[in-house]
């Protein structure tokens, strides 16, 4: 497995890295699968304190005990459950993150987060408050490093223009390819980007047909044009889900790219993928194939 700088910090993190908001419930099973993705070479695993109310850093914790130092551990702030009411509301108040910070440190029972990350943001958020906080926990030794996980280029722009922040959470693969805009600024500022929906529900796998059954549309992609792209990249690439990690992880930008695992298969299958061989051919005609796509929502 190879690693990468995750942008200007000192942190080397797995090109794969293991999302845990799909983590089985059950307890051994998120043993099994976090077990073998450590014997793979992937140190990276990302969380919230927003999954299963915090369940999901619990369950993490349990299985890295003893093993914290072999493992990069990211997680997210700012959406607040209110006990007795359904769901969750948005506070990215500097008092909430410190408080929130200390009850993601005990679930996942470690002394600091190597990431903490912003889960979200609007332009309206009190930003010098947010980002003197993030800093006030480096300084504290609680957390590493911070970043934020939005698809809002003017919530990204000012974020890092304003911040030592040092990496971005997007979605993005060839069924979802506005991020790419973003990219020369992430670039230019030696921001790391670390991918989720890589791929697109299972749609740019080799169970993608399996996968289209499911799913009336993604992203732009209405029902018609989606079901017509994914057929015609399921036909004409051989290893659809290998060349579609392949042409993520080809982009400069990218420094990892979170895989949601939901079972101890699906790990190993993530992994096959990953190590097996793409011509540059197979990527040139996935891309061919998608669209270019560009943010149209929160760019002012």
């Amino acid at each position: 497995m190879k690693t990468q700088r995750l942008g200007k910090s000192t942190l080397e993190i797995s090109e794969l890295s293991l999302g845990g908001m799909s983590f089985p419930k059950e307890q051994d099973k998120t043993d099994a699968i976090i077990r073998h993705a450590l014997e793979q070479g992937i140190n990276w695993i990302d969380t919230a304190d927003l999954y299963e109310h915090g369940d999901n850093e619990t369950r993490i914790g349990k299985s890295l005990q003893g093993l914290r130092s072999d493992v990069h551990i990211s997680t997210k702030v700012g959406n607040r459950f209110t006990a007795g009411k359904e769901g969750w509301t948005w506070d990215p108040d500097p008092k909430w993150i410190e408080q929130a910070v200390e009850g993601s440190l005990k679930r996942l029972d470690t002394d600091y987060i190597d990431l903490y990350q912003l889960h979200g943001g609007t332009k309206e958020d009190d930003w010098d408050g947010i980002i003197e906080v993030f800093e006030r926990l480096r300084s504290q030794g609680k957390i590493r490093e911070y970043g934020i996980s939005s698809i809002r280029p003017n919530v990204i722009y000012p974020y890092f223009e304003n911040s030592q922040a040092i990496s971005v959470m997007m979605q993005y693969s060839a069924l979802d390819r506005r991020a790419e805009s973003v990219f020369p600024f992430l670039e230019q500022h030696d921001i790391g980007l670390l991918v989720r929906g890589g791929q697109a529900k299972g749609l740019l796998t080799d169970a993608a047909l399996k996968k289209l059954e499911k799913h009336s549309q993604y992203g732009s992609y209405d029902e018609s044009t989606l079901q017509q792209t994914v057929k015609q990249m399921y036909q004409t690439i051989p290893h659809l889900g290998a060349t579609s990690l392949a042409h993520i992880l080809g982009q400069p930008a990218v420094s990892s790219v979170v895989i949601g695992t939901s079972s101890l298969q699906q790990l190993k299958d993530t992994l096959h993928n990953y190590h097996t061989g793409v011509s540059k051919k197979d990527i040139m005609q996935l891309i061919a194939l998608s669209k270019a796509e560009t943010y149209k929502e929160h760019v002012d």
